[in-house]
């Protein structure tokens, strides 16, 4: 199979291209800077892998690329954790998701023969936020900023359908691994600082790395899966339990939590990313027959911290 990835450098791109590549696919790397791509994916250990330079909000040549290719898995876009929610940066992280996955679906329409299946991120942002209600694939959009990200997100995604591809759009919570979330939460813990971020009320949607890419790479093979899935764990937990579950595998205490104040000071309307969440259960996953390595927080941490 020959999978075109965006997003490929990223936390969890990087890992889909290792894996696809022991899997002996061929893949075609598109990034928006290839001398990185080049020294993450030397030819010594992924010779399976195409580079190409592209720019994700704009036609060009990279479009062509796509032709040949039996998969695009879409995971580009700004992250959303970094720095404050500046109106700049709100439409930096509007249009690198909604132009460029247009862009995509364009490249899609215009090559023959086409890819089979498109795989697009998107996240439970969609959802919005509650400390009480429960989410899954099937439930109603939020009405804030991120869910109003995801739906246009997901709007351009779905244009695809039109062309005869297949898509799978796969929600995804917050990814665990060595990196990301867990890197930032590391060296307070280390430190004998680490705590909840905020009340602790909050819901924690997680899933370990393995996991989604797992779900990703089901994805790209079984065509029985079509529509919105989550990517998360079937059992998501409460800030103040992960905290505690965090310490507990670190041998280290979670006693100083982070107030809301310091963190809203900081980061401004970008905090509720953290001090804000929602419970969502992965109901299409489950049902598409996925088997969770780790469906149980305790566990993937053990894994990622090598604790196990």
């Amino acid at each position: 199979m020959k999978v075109a990835v965006t997003g490929a450098t990223g936390f969890v791109g990087s890992r889909l291209v290792a894996v696809l590549q022991e899997k002996q696919h061929d893949i075609v790397v598109f990034t928006r800077q290839a001398a990185k791509a080049q020294q993450q994916f030397p030819k010594s250990t992924f010779p399976n892998v195409e580079i190409v330079e592209y720019t994700p909000t704009r036609t060009g040549p990279w479009q062509a690329a796509i032709a040949g290719c039996d998969a695009v898995v879409n995971l580009a876009g700004e992250s959303i954790a970094e720095g404050r929610w500046t109106s700049e940066r709100k439409k930096s992280i509007m249009e690198s998701r909604q132009i460029g996955t247009a862009k995509i679906v364009e490249a899609i329409a215009q090559v023959n023969p086409k890819p089979s299946v498109l795989i697009n991120s998107s996240a439970i942002g969609y959802y919005g936020t509650s400390e009480t209600a429960t989410f899954d694939e099937t439930s109603t959009p939020g009405n804030d900023f991120l869910a109003e990200v995801c739906k246009n997100w997901e709007a351009e995604a779905h244009k695809v359908e039109a062309t005869g591809t297949r898509l799978v759009i796969i929600r995804t919570g917050i990814v665990l691994g060595m990196g990301g979330a867990i890197a930032k939460m590391y060296t307070p813990f280390q430190l004998f600082a680490g705590g909840p971020l905020g009340t602790g009320r909050q819901w924690f949607s997680w899933i370990h790395r393995e996991d989604l890419v797992g779900i990703i790479v089901n994805a790209l093979t079984d065509s029985s899966m079509s529509g919105v899935f989550n990517g998360t764990a079937p059992n998501p937990v409460r800030m103040s339990e992960f905290c505690q579950t965090f310490g507990a595998v670190m041998n280290r205490p979670s006693w100083l939590p982070v107030p809301s104040f310091a963190l809203e000071a900081l980061l401004g309307d970008a905090a509720q990313v953290v001090l804000q969440g929602q419970q969502v259960l992965p109901q299409q996953t489950l049902t598409s027959g996925f088997d969770y390595q780790y469906p149980t927080l305790k566990p993937a941490l053990q894994d990622i911290l090598g604790q196990g």
